[in-house]
């Protein structure tokens, strides 16, 4: 059915954004851990370098993902909203803070006000994951009433939600750790690869812990959900998810790299995709909200569909080319920025850079031009999803 098609459009959408968006929320985690100006400068400057180019157009994904909800499932985007307003508006002021805080920390010239914008984006890192967290471990444990018309505290601070938020965090961490040791290893740069690798295997151990923690919990939130996933349809994924998360382990444990990052997003992936498959057809466990009687009209669904496809085939090889110059290191060049300066916590030592930064050449700022030009098609792209889903609106009004 189109509704079905529409519900694995929607889950594909949140597994792209978790795997890519996930590990730049990550980074802020490991810049926040990083530690002084002197010990942190290395890693600091890996994860600028790293996030730069793609921070914007993860972002997309997101709002492709509301879109698609809002549009398709109307009635189940509306009980969501409402239950749980709370998490989702510090989610959305996180996302805002850090986006801010990482642009400006670079621009700023004081010390104080670097430090701050630099912790107001490595906080807001951790922030914006737990409470995304807090808001899917509340669906899951059937906390979203199918006719909420107000918001609930108790949805999203039960146990279940709660481990799902620290879920969230330690997943991030964990893909952010491991893609930085694949950016270690193609730079050459044999301390960043074991700094960042003995920060994956720990993210992973807790990574692992939390998921044991949330899916036994389940047992007592959601029976059916537990059940499908420990021994029905959804087993599989939660195997796939285990395995992966051991070979990363064992790949990282054995200086053998190569493939890992690859390896990880597909752990983080099956974790997205069982939690879906246990639940379906339900949209909102403990309701009878299901993807076909919660679902827009059939020829909105068809809508939707034709404009993924299209969606496809445009924006998919503008983010393969994005990834494909951030890979060959063709768009972080030319940067005079003084990270070292822009610490959360601990700063020890002097500034080396004097309170006004010269411009680097025009040359230099070609780097920067480019990057710019990607954010301003991602955020062109994003407009185009809204407006769309805009004109799909209508469309079912008329």
């Amino acid at each position: 059915m189109a509704s079905d098609a529409v519900g694995g459009i929607l889950l594909a959408g949140i597994t792209l954004y978790a795997v890519f968006g996930g590990a730049d929320f990550g980074g802020g985690l490991w810049d926040l851990l990083a530690g002084t100006t002197v010990r942190g400068r290395a890693p600091r400057t890996l994860i600028d370098e790293s996030i730069t180019p793609v921070w914007e157009g993860n972002h997309v994904w997101l709002v492709f993902d509301l879109v698609i909800f809002w549009t398709a499932f109307p009635h189940a985007f509306a009980a969501v909203m409402n239950t749980l307003a709370l998490p989702l508006w510090l989610a959305l002021a996180g996302i805002v803070l850090r986006g801010s805080g990482f642009a400006f920390r670079k621009e700023l010239s004081h010390l104080s006000l670097q430090r701050a914008a630099g912790a107001t984006f490595a906080f807001s890192s951790l922030v914006t994951p737990f409470f995304m967290g807090t808001v899917i471990g509340a669906i899951a444990a059937g906390a979203v009433p199918a006719d909420a018309t107000r918001a609930s505290l108790a949805a999203w601070t039960s146990p279940t939600a709660l481990l799902a938020g620290f879920l969230f965090v330690a997943a991030c961490g964990y893909l952010a750790a491991v893609y930085l040791v694949g950016e270690a290893v193609s730079r050459g740069d044999r301390a960043m690869q074991a700094y960042f690798t003995r920060r994956a295997q720990a993210a992973a151990v807790v990574a692992g812990a939390l998921s044991l923690g949330a899916l036994f919990e389940l047992q007592n939130s959601d029976p059916l959900v537990f059940d499908r996933l420990t021994s029905g349809r959804a087993l599989p994924f939660v195997v796939v998810a285990g395995v992966c998360g051991l070979a990363v382990f064992a790949l990282l444990a054995v200086g053998w790299p190569k493939g890992v990052r690859g390896i990880a997003a597909l752990g983080v992936a099956a974790v997205v995709w069982g939690w879906g498959v246990a639940q379906y057809p339900t949209l909102l466990p403990g309701t009878r909200v299901t993807l076909s009687n919660a679902g827009a009209p059939q020829a909105t669904m068809v809508a939707i569909i034709v404009v993924f496809i299209v969606a496809v085939v445009l924006v998919g090889p503008s983010f393969a080319l994005l990834y494909s110059l951030q890979g060959r290191h063709m768009l972080g060049g030319g940067e005079q920025v003084a990270l070292a300066a822009a610490v959360p916590v601990g700063y020890s030592g002097q500034p080396t850079a004097g309170r006004h930064r010269r411009q680097p050449p025009v040359a230099d700022r070609a780097p920067d031009d480019a990057r710019n030009h990607v954010g301003s098609a991602t955020r062109t792209a994003a407009l185009g999803v809204v407006t769309i889903a805009a004109v799909i609106r209508r469309m079912r009004h008329r």
